[in-house]
């Protein structure tokens, strides 16, 4: 038997905020800094460009995570101006891996000083403490999510004892100036549908049937559902139904996340999440669900079809996407601690 997660976490008895000598003040983030907390975030991104921003919701978000397996952490000049944030925050419904992911934004006046370092050392020792309460038996995460181009920020993870796990790429297709895309067949027995919020939890359970087998997914709860696809465009977003049964058969939802357009140099339909359940793989339907987002996407004027997709994936996902017209671009990669 494997010693308890508690043991194998080692969690320290009190996580050691940054010390006064960085010329911050520091205090736990409230749902009323998350004005500051955009704010910051865009100071920050204007400088790292990095693949995904932060829109208001975002840090309201964040902000708003439950306390028992969520911890924050900000820093404040003289000035009371916000200049650093850290997260810590452990997903609901984890089951076969405990784990717990950690956040930070640094003002890039205030980088170069070591408030990077102070607080991974926090994230690091509340990130134990959480996972000391959850599900003993099972094997522990400490993870974080990392630009491939911040080459100084992967060097002070790999530092501090992370190690890259995963990478997840992302992979554009161009809408506008080019041909119409053609819809591809549909699978005898099956109707592709447009979402809606009826069919959304029927839909959510399909996804995480669909990814019982993809590395690191972990049964997503409907609070974690409803939080993570606030950006779902209905009109971009379809759903494969079983005609006989009723039963949800696949899916690809598609967000509209026009907050980042600007930065982006044009507008994008990003595919968040597609999937398709195992008794329903082999016939073309993930193909036929994709091609009606791009036929969707290039009716309404948009500019670029995007989605991410896992480097490693055994059943070579990269290039069914390369085939349907999309090309690689930036990543993020997973670095995490096993615990």
């Amino acid at each position: 038997m494997p010693e308890p997660l508690a043991t194998r976490a080692a969690p320290p008895t009190t996580a050691a905020v940054p010390g006064p000598h960085l010329g911050l003040t520091w205090r736990p983030l409230a749902a009323d800094d998350a004005a500051a907390l955009h704010a910051l975030a865009q100071r920050c991104e204007a400088v790292d460009e990095p693949l995904m921003r932060t829109s208001p919701l975002d840090a309201e978000k964040i902000l708003t995570r439950p306390a028992a397996t969520a911890d924050s952490l900000g820093g404040f000049d003289g000035a009371g101006q916000l200049r650093a944030a850290a997260f810590v925050h452990s997903p609901l419904g984890d089951e076969t891996t405990a784990r717990v992911f950690i956040s930070a934004s640094i003002d890039p006046t205030w980088r170069g000083r070591g408030v990077g370092r102070a607080l991974l050392e926090w994230q690091d020792g509340r990130a134990r403490q959480i996972l000391a309460t959850l599900d003993q038996a099972l094997p522990g995460r400490i993870g974080a999510y990392i630009d491939e181009h911040l080459h100084d920020r992967r060097r002070l993870y790999a530092a501090a004892g992370f190690s890259p796990k995963r990478t997840f790429r992302q992979m554009r297709r161009p809408l506008s100036g080019g041909p119409e895309p053609v819809p591809a067949p549909v699978p005898e027995g099956i109707e592709i549908r447009g979402w809606d919020p009826e069919i959304d939890d029927a839909v959510r359970v399909a996804h995480n049937e669909a990814f019982q087998d993809h590395w690191g997914s972990q049964p997503v709860s409907e609070e974690s559902w409803s939080s993570s696809l606030s950006d779902i465009e209905p009109g971009w977003s379809m759903v494969a139904v079983d005609t006989s049964s009723g039963e949800v058969a696949g899916y690809a939802l598609t967000a509209r996340h026009d907050y980042q357009w600007p930065a982006l140099g044009h507008s994008e339909g990003f595919t968040e999440l597609i999937g398709v359940r195992r008794p329903y793989r082999g016939g073309g339907l993930a193909r036929a669900l994709l091609g009606t987002v791009l036929v969707a996407l290039h009716r309404d004027g948009v500019d670029v079809a995007g989605l991410d997709v896992d480097d490693a994936n055994p059943s070579g996902a990269h290039r069914f996407y390369e085939r349907m017209g999309y090309e690689a671009g930036g990543a993020r990669i997973l670095y995490t601690i096993e615990i």
